[in-house]
C-alpha cells in the first residue's frame, strides 16, 4: 500500500527543519544542499516541495511572521490604548535576542531585495507589507484616525529596521516619538 504524502505538510515541516540554519547562515550563505541535510532529505526532493532557494526561504520568513503576529496579538489584546497597540507592533521587532536574530534576516532580505530586484523577492515582500497593512487595520480602525495611512506605518517600521543598525538609534525613543507624532488627536483626548 502506498503511503500517502501531505505535501503542505511536508513542505512545512522541511521549512522548519531549517528555520536555524537560515538564521545561522543568513540568505545569500544557505544552499540548497544544507537545507536538504538539514531536513533529512535529498536535494532532489526538496525540488519536488519548492521552486529555488528563495522559495524555502520565505516560507520559513513566513513561520517567523505567524510567530511574531502571534505574539503580537497577545500584546495587542492586553493593552489598553491604540498607542501601546502600536508601539508592541513596532518594537516586538526589537523585543529580544530571538527578535534580532528574526531581523538580521529581514534586513538582509530587504537589502537583496534592493540591490538585487529577484521578481520573486519583490512579489513575497509585496504580500507580507500586505499582510503588515492588515495587521495594522485590526490595530487601528481607520475611521477612528483618518488622517494616518497604514502604508505609512508600515513604511515608518521598515525605516526603523533600516536606521536600527546605528548604534546611536533607541528604538524605544524612535518609536514613541513617532507615535507622539501621528496620535495627536488621542493624546487630546486623554488631557
Amino acid at each position: 500500500m502506498a503511503i500517502i504524502v501531505d505535501k503542505e505538510e511536508k513542505r512545512q515541516n522541511i521549512a522548519l527543519s531549517c528555520r536555524e540554519l537560515l538564521l545561522e547562515k543568513g540568505i545569500k550563505s544557505l544552499t540548497i544542499s544544507q537545507i536538504a541535510q538539514t531536513a533529512g532529505v535529498g536535494k532532489g526532493t526538496i525540488y519536488e516541495y519548492f521552486k529555488n532557494k528563495e522559495d524555502i526561504v520565505f516560507a520559513i520568513i513566513t513561520t517567523f511572521i505567524a510567530e511574531h503576529e502571534k505574539r503580537l496579538k497577545q500584546l495587542v489584546s492586553d493593552s489598553q490604548t491604540t498607542r501601546e497597540k502600536l508601539f508592541h507592533f513596532f518594537y516586538l521587532l526589537f523585543e529580544d535576542e530571538l527578535s534580532h536574530k528574526h531581523l538580521k534576516i529581514y534586513k538582509e532580505f530587504l537589502s537583496i531585495s534592493l540591490l538585487d530586484a529577484p521578481v520573486e523577492m519583490l512579489e513575497f515582500s509585496a504580500e507580507c507589507q500586505a499582510h503588515f497593512t492588515e495587521i495594522l487595520s485590526q490595530i487601528i480602525d481607520p475611521k477612528d484616525y483618518p488622517h494616518l495611512s497604514l502604508g505609512a506605518l508600515t513604511l515608518f517600521g521598515t525605516g526603523l529596521v533600516v536606521d536600527s543598525r546605528l548604534e546611536s538609534v533607541d528604538v524605544a525613543k524612535e518609536i514613541n516619538g513617532f507615535l507622539d507624532m501621528i496620535l495627536i488627536s488621542e493624546k487630546k483626548e486623554n488631557r
